[in-house]
């Protein structure tokens, strides 16, 4: 992951030695998720030269008293053109869950505002996609211009009720006054 935010027990069970949670960049992430959907084994990035995340050291795992169980490995640095670049690998997932505004039972889909950040990334890495959609269409009632992930990487889709819809769990709402 990239950001565990405000989740304090997802905080409380990585100091607990309880999860192996791997850090890196958010971009990386996106990179990395998009590569292992398309095949690609590895690439070179710019961004972690010269900070752990290239360097090794990173907590993956607590040990539950303040240590470190288990450490991030150096990772492969090279350079190009004298900028120096990462080697990362992409990343295939044996399942996703992705959440779309709209799709159609072949699994077409469309995301609303930030969902196409990283749904339909995370959909073409996972060997196995089950789509939640708030709303079912017939096939060939989207605009082909409009689908954001296309059926190929989708194998189930849910249809939600307008109750099941509406329960956002993991948004947190605030207003600014």
């Amino acid at each position: 992951g990239s950001y565990i935010g405000a989740n304090k027990e997802f905080a409380r069970q990585y100091l607990a030695g309880e999860l192996e949670v791997e850090l890196i960049p958010q971009g990386t992430l996106a990179e990395r998720l998009r590569a292992g959907g398309a095949g690609i084994p590895a690439f070179y990035t710019p961004a972690g030269v010269g900070t752990q995340v290239a360097d090794g050291g990173l907590p993956w795992r607590h040990d539950g008293q303040g240590g470190v169980a288990l450490a991030s490995p150096p990772k492969e640095v090279r350079d190009f053109d004298s900028a120096s670049y990462v080697l990362e690998r992409g990343i295939r997932t044996d399942f996703a869950l992705v959440r779309a505004a709209r799709g159609d039972r072949h699994g077409n889909l469309v995301f609303a505002r930030s969902a196409r950040n990283f749904n339909p990334l995370a959909a073409m890495a996972g060997r196995v996609t089950v789509a939640e959609v708030e709303e079912l269409v017939e096939p060939g009632e989207l605009d082909p211009d409009a689908v954001h992930l296309p059926g190929i990487f989708v194998q189930r889709v849910v249809a939600l009720t307008a109750e099941q819809a509406a329960d956002k769990r993991i948004e947190k709402r605030t207003v600014s006054a």
